[in-house]
């Protein structure tokens, strides 16, 4: 067990809270352990954003298919998000956590809010400013998921198109793949000492008397996402004939490691990797999981709604419900631009309040110091939704290979985190690509049946 990459996690989170808690001197001091790992992670995102949508594409019988999986996947998250921010609104309702706290808007200082002195905006215009890349190969080089996203589209897209001609490029873009999947490997291995740094830090910083003031809403966001997972992933996981418990199960690492670190980025190359070998088809992972992570930020959603409404009632402002529907529609707008932004929730949380001017922007600094402790279901729901979000998409394509979700589910089929990829790619689900013996792409159906073939043989 003590090989186990969870196990690591799990024994990392423990030490650094009892560092936090019993040397918060050193605590602090070990903040940089977190900031290089989700750095490592960042440095091989986009790598594996390229080379994910970019196969997936190119080795399509049609770009028509791409298109459905993308029109299907935006659906998808516009449902999604939409009810995720109608849960947040009825619970701040009905439970009212910032009624009574009778707060001084003018004793606020608006200065303790990160982002909204920095002159970031996050409406349309600036949205895809942001996506459109300076340089086709800057975007490949850079951090930017978005702007990666739509290079690997482009280039998948003429890769496609080309195949006479661009079978050599596409054969390169695998084997640059398995290069950085075996980085990908390596750097998941350090997410043990990233957990430490992080939990050490936060618990150094905050301690418990931080959190006496604000319990009630940290209490009731966390009950929130609790039945968030049980019932509404739980009850899409069951249509897809899955459990959400076993699911979590599955990606617990995942899920470990967004938790300490509250980052969906530092789990987006593993996920990728976790998601292909239960049984998703490599096209619907390489399209949804990247874009879900732009547009289907369910936990942020629930979020949203309810720290809005929290710091109108804090401050003694009964918002109308019509009021309150024209902020989650200016929320569905804001919350899709913020993607890669640090600070992105109080971004659209300031840009939201400013719009609507129902509650003033200095209220902010109300839940500034327990951003970091909401983050956390926040970043939960957001990985696991978007993980369910793949797997909705791949059953409604029929790309999805049941029989091997359930061996990988029933634990007869492990996954290892630094796999032979060759291996891996061979025995993958069908619908997902290789490289034969003579070098060229071939559906891994094919591939692994010869394979079988032969060794039977």
């Amino acid at each position: 067990m003590i090989r186990q990459l969870w196990f690591q996690v799990i024994v990392g989170a423990v030490l650094g809270i009892a560092v936090g808690i019993a040397l918060p001197e050193v605590g602090a001091a070990v903040t940089p352990l977190n900031d290089w790992f989700i750095g490592l992670v960042k440095m091989i995102v986009v790598p594996v954003v390229f080379c994910v949508v970019t196969l997936g594409i190119a080795t399509m019988d049609s770009l028509r298919r791409a298109g459905r999986i993308g029109v299907k996947a935006l659906g998808y998250f516009f449902v999604l998000s939409l009810v995720s921010m109608l849960i947040g609104l009825v619970v701040a309702n009905i439970f009212k956590p910032g009624a009574g706290m009778n707060i001084d808007v003018s004793s606020l200082d608006a200065s303790t809010i990160p982002g909204v002195d920095s002159g970031e905006k996050v409406g349309f215009v600036e949205f895809v400013t942001n996506v459109i890349p300076e340089s086709l190969f800057g975007a490949i080089t850079g951090h930017a998921i978005l702007s990666a996203l739509l290079v690997s589209l482009l280039v998948g897209c003429a890769l496609n198109v080309t195949k006479a001609h661009s079978a050599p490029i596409t054969t390169l873009i695998e084997s640059l793949s398995h290069v950085v999947f075996k980085i990908v490997g390596w750097v998941m291995r350090l997410a043990p000492i990233g957990t430490f740094g992080a939990l050490a830090s936060v618990v150094a910083k905050y301690g418990a008397s931080s959190l006496q003031q604000l319990g009630f809403l940290i209490l009731l966001f966390t009950a929130t996402c609790v039945v968030y997972v049980i019932v509404l992933l739980g009850l899409i996981s069951k249509a897809c004939g899955m459990n959400v418990f076993t699911l979590m199960r599955y990606l617990k690492t995942e899920l470990l490691i967004a938790l300490s670190t509250c980052s969906s980025e530092a789990i987006l190359p593993q996920l990728v990797r976790k998601l292909e070998h239960l049984g998703v088809g490599k096209p619907v992972v390489g399209l949804v999981i990247p874009a879900g992570f732009s547009f289907n930020l369910d936990g942020s959603a629930v979020y949203l709604t309810m720290a809005s409404l929290f710091l109108a009632q804090a401050v003694g402002i009964d918002l109308s419900w019509q009021e309150q529907l024209i902020m989650v529609g200016v929320m569905m707008l804001t919350s899709k631009g913020t993607a890669g932004i640090a600070g992105g929730a109080f971004i659209v949380l300031a840009s939201t309040i400013t719009a609507v001017g129902h509650v003033p922007l200095a209220a902010l600094a109300l839940i500034v110091g327990i951003d970091r402790i909401l983050n956390e279901g926040r970043v939960f729901i957001n990985v696991l939704g978007n993980a369910i979000g793949a797997i909705v998409i791949a059953k409604w394509e029929n790309d999805f290979d049941n029989e091997q979700a359930r061996e990988v589910l029933a634990g007869r089929r492990e996954f290892h985190i630094e796999a032979d990829d060759d291996e891996e790619i061979q025995t993958g689900a069908a619908g997902h690509i290789a490289i034969d013996e003579t070098g060229a792409v071939e559906d891994t159906a094919a591939l692994s049946s010869r394979h079988t073939a032969a060794a039977s043989t």
